[in-house]
């Protein structure tokens, strides 16, 4: 339980906070004031960690939305229990409270700020509505919220108000939750790194290492945390992969979740494989003779090692692959910053304009679900011409024309 609310209400001071087990394992969490855990945040952001198998940046996010809820409670003077009945008012504060009233510090006492509401432009996005539910409904089920806070946060109903096909026949009574509080959040589709850019950043590269970084996210379309973590035993480039226990024919890569001392994640439960084509086989084999020729390329079994800078034949972290596509952008010049995840998505976006279809390029990417490759498909503009010119005209606005 967390005893700490009546201090919460005196000016809701929280923060997120990163935790390190023993085992290297991190998620984050939640302090007071005081830089003590809050329990019930904790509790539930575990459960997201190691309940649920989800990534240490996943409870970065999920901790940020439970903090932004109890300084809302705390400076609001709401006990977070109660607090459930009026997700309508903390949605209104998500969208239109400016800093100086959800930041880290709170407001000086006496005084007052005005709360522009709907109308005014939103300083944020009030998606994070969802996580502070899952929080509530994990403090119902751990006994630190009463059993009637449901009702609160969703609408119980049975499936007799669902057309016959959606009910299905001979199946007994179900119910389904709807929530209460639904907010409109367009899914905005993130731009693609055009061929043009990839190759001005290759162009960038001073090194064998940071130009098969490139290639491999261009043409791999692999995540961040995933090139991170990826091992020397997860590269097979030979013809025939038997030798090795693997029965996939021709080169190809191995993504796997595992821990990783560098923070590395691959983001999906389930191990895939991706070909690999002779541009990636060509950049791992120039990078292989640049490492192998220093005195420290050969002491980590990550394929990603620091050579120049930073500890020496450690492996690269995720924040480092972000910074080297920053460096690169501005050596190349470019008018605009290309990250890391555009090269996936327009790896994703490759695949489509060459003729792949949509459950391809979702195996490819490591989506469990096919929806979630939608956002990464931008089809070029000469695709959606040619896709227009396909549809034959009738044969009567023809004769029509004529």
């Amino acid at each position: 339980m967390w005893h700490v609310a009546h201090r919460e209400n005196r000016g809701g001071v929280v923060r997120v906070f990163p935790v390190v087990l023993p085992s290297g394992e991190k998620y984050w969490t939640v302090l007071d004031e005081q830089l003590a855990v809050v329990e019930v945040a904790d509790a539930f952001l575990r459960h997201v960690r190691f309940g649920r198998d989800q990534a240490e940046l996943t409870t970065k996010a999920y901790a940020s939305s439970v903090v932004l809820f109890l300084r809302w409670c705390g400076r609001s003077a709401r006990d977070w229990r109660a607090a459930a009945g009026d997700l309508s008012l903390f949605i209104t504060w998500l969208r239109f409270a400016p800093r100086e009233l959800t930041g880290t510090e709170a407001p000086a006492p006496g005084a007052a700020l005005v709360l522009a509401g709907p109308g005014a432009e939103p300083v944020r996005s009030p998606a994070r509505i969802a996580s502070v539910r899952a929080f509530l409904c994990h403090a119902v089920k751990t006994g630190a919220a009463p059993a009637d806070l449901l009702p609160l946060l969703y609408e119980v109903g049975d499936v007799r108000d669902l057309p016959l096909e959606a009910r299905g026949s001979g199946r007994p009574m179900a119910y389904r939750l709807k929530a209460q509080h639904r907010v409109n959040v367009p899914r905005t589709r993130r731009d693609r790194a055009a061929d043009e850019e990839v190759l001005a950043l290759l162009r960038a590269c001073r090194c064998a290492r940071d130009r098969f970084i490139v290639v491999l996210l261009a043409r791999a379309g692999l995540r961040r945390g995933e090139a991170a973590g990826l091992r020397r035993s997860d590269m097979h480039f030979m013809p025939d992969s038997a030798a090795l226990g693997c029965a996939v024919q021709g080169a190809h890569v191995h993504v796997v979740r595992r821990l990783n001392a560098n923070g590395a994640w691959a983001k999906s439960v389930r191990q895939r494989w991706v070909p690999a084509d002779g541009l990636v086989v060509r950049a791992y084999d120039q990078y292989v003779m640049e490492r192998l020729a220093l005195p420290h390329g050969d002491l980590s079994d990550f394929v990603l090692v620091n050579l120049f800078r930073g500890r020496l034949g450690e492996p690269v972290s995720v924040d480092a692959v972000t910074e080297l596509f920053g460096r690169l952008g501005d050596r190349a010049g470019l008018p605009r910053s290309v990250t890391a995840h555009m090269l996936r998505h327009g790896f994703a976006s490759n695949l489509a304009d060459s003729g792949a279809t949509v459950d391809e390029i979702a195996e490819l990417l490591g989506h469990c679900r096919l929806s979630s490759s939608d956002r990464y498909l931008h089809p070029a503009d000469q695709r959606l011409r040619e896709a227009v010119d396909r549809v034959a005209a009738p044969a009567s606005l023809l004769a029509g024309g004529q």
